[in-house]
């Protein structure tokens, strides 16, 4: 037999379950999790016959939460009735015991009707952490009735992201993460931008929790890139980009990090010069590759592409095939005209379909950039299909060699 104190602690440890709160708190349609019956347990012969202070005490303790609320109408000790008030019902049910001169009614069941009562009893009686949990259902109800539902499911699961947060920031955060586009701050710092009435540190103090929102607006693109590179805003924290020269002698180390501000005013010491939206690819490449360096991670971060320096070298652009990949590859294109695409083609796609994945969010389809006819047909191809992302990771290395041996060859 289980005590009020022991149910109401069970459910606060469950309560900091990400997986419970989703099911209790959004419950998908005909999922049955409300009303939620917890057993009690009902006291044993032995307890009756040889613990009648613990049987009392049981009773005791059950018939509290069963008036908790003066206004019940139904009496616990009546067999076969419950007792409802705001933090659930006590379903009891008269039970005969050897020795006894009348059948006892016993507490078997603890039903809770609805969310609010599983806080209210967790509140009540779920110790040290119930005041914790009635604070993080009272910041839910208010943020979540005020956001975007696309937001519930990340607000209700990663609770640290804003736990003890102003609820209006919270809900600010959200409208701001509305607002905001790929590449939108155009090379401003993100203190510099207003929306939705944020103060010129908002960014500063909420950079985890926006980035986790637009993370479900962008399919993990903020998270991929880090907000800044992400909204294309100026360095107040630099984007650093991984350098890597394909031949020895090119560069003092096998790689390095170098900051995009740098990189705009240092010329590299090689011809060509090979430009990656993921870090992830350099085991792909070719090595040695004469007078080559790769410049790996970019991703929405391409402004420092008009660096005088590279209109002088010949450059070529390698991204995933999907609607990111094409809209970087406009943009780096408005930078850098004469920059050659690789493995970025309709041919490549078909070839590769088999490797093709789904492309949850795309992008916006207000394009930007310098866009070929080609580029752009297959923007509009991949947005029609069901499995429209190609990424740079699962195309053949052999496949990636020849491509780039062919475009250091020909130029």
């Amino acid at each position: 037999m289980k005590s009020p104190r022991q149910l109401a602690e069970a459910l606060a440890r469950q309560w900091q379950r990400a997986d419970w709160r989703e099911q209790h708190l959004l419950p998908s349609p005909g999922s049955g999790v409300w009303p939620m019956t917890l057993p009690i347990g009902q006291p044993d012969a032995t307890t009756f016959l040889d613990n009648s202070g613990t049987f009392r005490q049981h009773l005791q303790q059950w018939q509290a939460v069963a008036s908790a609320n003066p206004h019940a109408c139904t009496d616990p000790g009546t067999a076969g009735h419950s007792t409802s008030n705001a933090t659930g019902t006590v379903t009891w049910q008269a039970r005969s015991y050897r020795g006894g001169s009348a059948p006892v009614p016993v507490p078997t069941h603890w039903v809770l009707a609805r969310p609010s009562e599983c806080v209210a009893a967790i509140a009540q009686w779920g110790g040290s952490a119930g005041a914790t949990v009635r604070a993080d259902y009272q910041a839910l109800v208010t943020v979540l009735g005020q956001v975007d539902a696309r937001f519930h499911r990340l607000l209700l699961r990663r609770l640290a992201l804003w736990r003890g947060a102003d609820t209006a920031q919270v809900v600010t955060a959200t409208r701001i993460a509305q607002e905001l586009e790929p590449g939108c701050a155009q090379g401003k710092p993100l203190r510099a931008l207003a929306l939705a009435g944020n103060d010129s540190k908002f960014f500063e103090r909420h950079a985890s929790l926006l980035t986790a929102l637009l993370d479900v607006r962008f399919d993990g693109e903020a998270s991929a890139q880090g907000l800044t590179a992400f909204l294309g805003a100026s360095a107040e924290g630099e984007h650093w980009l991984l350098v890597a020269p394909l031949a020895p002698g090119l560069l003092p180390f096998a790689r390095q990090r170098v900051t995009t501000s740098e990189l705009a005013t240092t010329p590299l010491a090689a011809s060509h010069i090979l430009l990656m939206e993921n870090e992830r690819c350099l085991h792909q490449l070719p090595q040695p590759l004469p007078d080559t360096i790769a410049i790996l991670g970019a991703g929405l971060n391409l402004g420092w592409l008009a660096a005088p320096w590279l209109q002088s070298r010949q450059v070529a652009y390698w991204g995933d095939i999907d609607t990111w990949g094409l809209a970087m590859l406009a943009t780096a294109r408005s930078h850098l005209p004469h920059l050659h695409p690789l493995l970025m083609d309709r041919t490549t796609f078909d070839a590769h379909t088999h490797l093709a994945v789904a492309e949850p969010v795309h992008a916006s389809p207000e394009r930007s950039g310098m866009w070929l006819p080609d580029a752009a047909a297959l923007d509009q191809h991949l947005r029609s299909l069901a499995s429209g992302r190609l990424e740079q990771e699962f195309l053949p290395p052999a496949v990636v060699a020849q491509a780039v041996r062919a475009w250091h060859l020909a130029q």
